[in-house]
């Protein structure tokens, strides 16, 4: 392609063009170092011209420096110390939009500060690798690859793997959920799900209710699409049902969405009672208020029978629109969530869904699929309640031991929640920091990020010693800002 425009003149010799032809490209940068030129052979049948022209040509441009030959190998572009660019920098932070801002702004990642391996990170809820069931997950690849094989490679449809849409849909109906009229949508993920939802359903300026304090991924997508934010405070034990309420009669008829994690709340840990959850949805649908439920982490509750979900009381309407992954139990490396609700809506999404990546990988859905439809699913999850169930007990006693705080909260889950009474968390992280220890101060997930008492405390991937020593600077480190005091 690099010689369709050349044509050749009868006032010069052949060769001499060649050269200058191939010169120019090179002094242009259409030809970048190193780059193999085409052999004497195949440039003379492209050309239509003698191989001894080619062969001189390449000499020429041999004899001025300009490319270099390998035996058995080629000739070659080489790097031109003579050729000069004039210099273009462009300054793109003037091209960011208030979208761009705001998220860089809200970016914890570059904000806060990073693990390093001489850390006790409490930072992460992320499940333990360790835990993985990968023989299971080996066995599934190899037998849904022998099954479709080239077709997992391909592209797929952006609705999702039709078995693995057939297997969620049995596992929201053993959670109680009527699915007559509803669809599932599979996303990359719990933050795809969301942000598709925000992104097709709103508009800057709209009104959306929050749990406070809630998951600070979800706070940053509804910040990042200028929707207003209102308060549901949470207390101790569930939601402020009285608050809610004159927030309700404030804004009556504003409220587009609520937001609400009814099982272990990021990052409170609280799970919503039945009863609970029932007054929700009813207060909910009588004020025509659209339900986002987000599924985070159901399947780890220790210390009783499982709830099921706000959208099982939501049988045959459309009222609720449920998120689900598997992602803190299970290979959250695949990213792979799903959208449950109205099936009109799910086909709209369908389409939103197919314009921002096509669908998630195919390859990535056939494998979960075969390893939670042919494995021993259940027995992993009992294996890993017990796991984590002992973690959190030990998480839990370390911390009555050592910190002296105005409350921890937690129900379950990989985190535990503490108030920390006349200490700002910001400057206590500083202190730990100092001393081999991180967590996540609590600030961030509140709507007004003025909440400097607050801290979670990951466990999920920390050994029980790694556990104990931590906890126990934190305390330390308390007590001894109380003292200074």
């Amino acid at each position: 392609m690099l010689f369709f425009n050349f044509k050749l003149n009868k006032d010069e010799p052949v060769y001499i063009q060649i050269k200058n032809y191939i010169e120019d490209l090179i002094t242009k940068g259409l030809l970048p170092i190193n780059s193999k030129l085409p052999s004497t052979r195949e440039l003379c049948s492209i050309l239509n011209v003698s191989r001894n022209s080619v062969l001189s040509a390449y000499e020429e441009l041999k004899t001025e420096g300009l490319v270099y030959s390998i035996k058995g190998q080629g000739t070659f572009v080489k790097e031109q110390s003579s050729i000069s660019t004039s210099s273009w920098n462009v300054d793109w932070s003037l091209y960011e939009n208030e979208y761009t801002k705001n998220l860089n702004k809200m970016d914890s990642s570059k904000n806060e500060i990073t693990w390093k391996s001489d850390l006790i990170s409490f930072k992460s809820i992320s499940p333990a690798g360790d835990q993985f069931d990968m023989e299971e997950l080996k066995r599934a690849f190899l037998s849904r690859f022998n099954l479709e094989g080239h077709k997992l490679l391909n592209y797929g449809y952006a609705q999702g793997y039709k078995p693995l849409i057939e297997f969620l849909t049995e596992y929201m109906n053993n959670k109680n959920v009527d699915s007559t009229n509803k669809d599932i949508l599979i996303t990359n993920g719990f933050t795809e799900a969301l942000n598709i939802i925000i992104s097709s359903l709103t508009k800057p300026g709209d009104y959306i209710l929050c749990e406070n304090p809630t998951h600070n991924v979800s706070l940053k997508i509804f910040k990042s699409y200028n929707l207003n934010i209102l308060p549901m405070n949470l207390n101790k034990n569930s939601l402020d049902f009285e608050g809610i309420n004159e927030t309700l009669k404030k804004y009556k008829g504003k409220i587009k969405f609520v937001y609400i994690t009814p099982s272990y709340n990021n990052p409170t840990g609280i799970v919503l009672s039945p009863n609970d959850r029932f007054k929700f949805y009813n207060l909910m649908k009588e004020n025509n208020i659209a339900i986002i439920e987000d599924g985070f982490n159901e399947e780890l509750l220790y210390s009783s029978s499982h709830i099921f979900p706000i959208c099982s009381l939501d049988n045959k309407n459309n009222g609720v629109i449920y998120i689900g992954s598997f992602s803190k139990i299970l290979f959250p490396g695949m990213r792979i969530g799903w959208i449950f609700g109205d099936k009109n809506l799910i086909n709209r999404l369908v389409s939103v869904k197919r314009s921002i990546n096509m669908h998630v990988s195919f390859l990535d859905q056939g494998i979960l699929y075969d390893y939670l439809k042919n494995s021993n699913f259940d027995k992993y999850l009992k294996k890993i309640r017990k796991y984590y169930g002992d973690k959190f007990n030990f998480a839990l006693q370390c911390a009555n031991k050592y910190i002296n705080s105005e409350y921890v909260l937690g129900d379950g889950g990989l985190h535990l929640f503490f108030k920390i009474k006349d200490i700002d968390t910001r400057y206590l992280l500083e202190k730990c920091h100092e001393k081999g220890v991180i967590f996540m101060p609590g600030d961030v997930f509140f709507i007004d990020e003025n909440q400097n008492n607050f801290m979670r405390l990951g466990f999920s991937r920390l050994e029980k010693d790694e556990i104990e020593k931590g906890i126990k600077i934190i305390g330390e480190t308390i007590d001894q800002i109380r003292q200074s005091k």
